[in-house]
């Protein structure tokens, strides 16, 4: 393996900088992203890199290498935007109203795209197949399970992916082992009451009441019924009841989301919301149901994969640090329920923190990430190809 030579690495900065402004204009939702499928499928064939059709409606597969034999690593990206309106003022600001690259995906999809140029050139020397995934709806949590479903991790021995840092010096990579974002879940919480007169409230049962205590009641659950070590976030995001200044609704509806680390304090929290809602709303005569819709669990970072993640990043020049974990979700950890994997916090010096308007990152980190993620999938195939060869 080698570092890239700078005037390689001018290069595919340009390449890969002109790509990334292309996606950040031109931004799509989850299961929408029609026109950036197409664009990651050009970029991709103009080097003669292999598409594999999956039946995908949106999202893209790539390999290089074998096809045939030997090991096979993946690389992932994730290729969404968000309903977010962009207001960042840069000339390549998105051109799509509502709708803006505010957590990275154009930088993870032209950083990936990079690295499979760079392997490309190399195609030959590769002891194996490293198969790149393009992954759609990743910010409605899905994209991950449709792959799967499609078959992606067919054949596949580990695999390897990345989250833009803003807060991490561009240069910087952030590499932890076990846990390191939160498993994400969401609940729905309906209140049934009895509608009145707002003048008279003790001709019903208002629901708005039996709202506000649940909603100061589940905040014990973290402060009084989870052990101090157990970490976990339950936050009530939305509410809403009635539809007027002077009537008592007859329902009301509560809306959040929970987070955890570790599988025993994930199962322990609808339990526990169950027993608050059901005991609150008896309180005021009401009832309450809790929809519980389970969302990708921990990201689990495998410890060898990380030593070996550790060992190229050194190699290219990268300070390398142990990041705090993030409570932020990542649809990534599905792969990792199935294989091992290591997920990368990669610096981009940003100015703001994933899902601000004024999104931004240093796209000197972009040569850089395609470098780490090239040499790292060589590093894993010649890694377990050692393995067979000790074994035989």
């Amino acid at each position: 393996m080698s570092a890239l030579t700078e005037q390689k690495t001018d290069a595919l900065a340009k390449s890969l900088i002109a790509i990334r402004r292309h996606l950040h204009q031109y931004p799509e939702l989850s299961h929408q992203e029609i026109n950036t499928t197409k664009a990651i499928k050009n970029w991709l064939g103009e080097r003669g890199i292999r598409i594999v059709n999956y039946g995908l409606k949106t999202g893209a597969v790539a390999e290089i290498g074998n096809h045939t034999e030997g090991p096979v690593i993946l690389l992932r990206a994730d290729i969404d935007a968000l309903p977010i309106e962009e207001e960042t003022g840069l000339p390549y600001a998105s051109r799509i109203k509502g709708r803006m690259h505010a957590c990275g995906h154009d930088f993870h999809t032209a950083a990936m795209i990079g690295a499979a140029y760079l392997l490309k050139e190399r195609e030959t020397d590769l002891r194996g197949t490293v198969r790149f995934l393009f992954q759609p709806a990743e910010e409605v949590g899905g994209g991950a399970g449709t792959l799967i479903k499609a078959g992606v991790l067919e054949g596949a021995d580990a695999i390897f992916g990345m989250h833009n840092k803003p807060d991490l010096p561009t240069g910087t990579i952030g590499l932890k082992d076990g846990p390191l974002m939160a498993g994400v879940d969401h609940f729905k919480i309906y209140i049934n009451g009895v509608g009145t007169h707002a003048a008279a409230p003790h001709h019903g049962v208002d629901p708005v009441i039996v709202a506000a205590h649940i909603v100061t009641a589940l905040q014990t659950i973290v402060s009084r019924n989870l052990d101090p070590f157990e970490q976990a976030v339950v936050s009530v995001a939305h509410i809403k009841s009635g539809s007027t200044w002077n009537v008592i609704s007859n329902e009301a509806f509560l809306e959040g989301t929970v987070r955890t680390f570790d599988d025993q304090t994930r199962e322990k929290i609808p339990g526990l919301i169950r027993r608050i809602i059901d005991g609150t709303a008896a309180a005021h005569d009401a009832t309450a149901r809790l929809e519980w819709i389970p969302g990708p669990p921990a990201v689990n970072n495998d410890a060898g994969l990380n030593a070996l993640a550790r060992n190229v990043a050194g190699k290219l020049g990268f300070r390398i640090t142990e990041p705090q974990p993030s409570m932020g979700g990542e649809d990534f950890a599905e792969y990792q329920r199935l294989i091992p994997g290591s997920f990368a916090f990669m610096g981009t010096s940003g100015t703001h923190e994933w899902h601000h308007p004024q999104f931004t990152l240093d796209e000197e980190a972009l040569p850089l990430s395609a470098a780490y993620f090239a040499e790292l999938a060589e590093a894993a195939l010649d890694q377990l190809n050692k393995g067979d060869d000790e074994n035989e």
